[in-house]
């Protein structure tokens, strides 16, 4: 089954309850939850099913929104000149 791995955030003020809800119904639908974030901002990271992720913002009015999961990096070559 394809999946797909994001980072969903939700709305400032947020109740763990709700944010508990939707790891809930994530996982119940063969989803795993990867990090939780809970300091700059309010969500978790996650693996999920391709065919669960419209599903999981119906009649979810917390979630601000759902961002591709992936590696990134600040090192790119060439940005500084090499001195001679």
């Amino acid at each position: 089954m394809p999946s797909s791995k994001v980072i969903v955030i939700f709305k400032s003020g947020t109740s763990e309850g709700d944010i508990n809800a939707a790891v809930q119904k994530i996982q119940a639908e063969g989803g795993t939850i990867g990090h939780r974030y809970n300091s700059a901002l309010l969500g978790f990271s996650a693996e999920i099913p391709d065919s669960s992720l419209q599903s999981l913002t119906t009649g979810n009015t917390q979630i601000d929104y759902i961002e591709g999961d992936g590696e990134v990096s600040i090192y790119a070559e060439g940005i500084l000149a090499k001195k001679s």
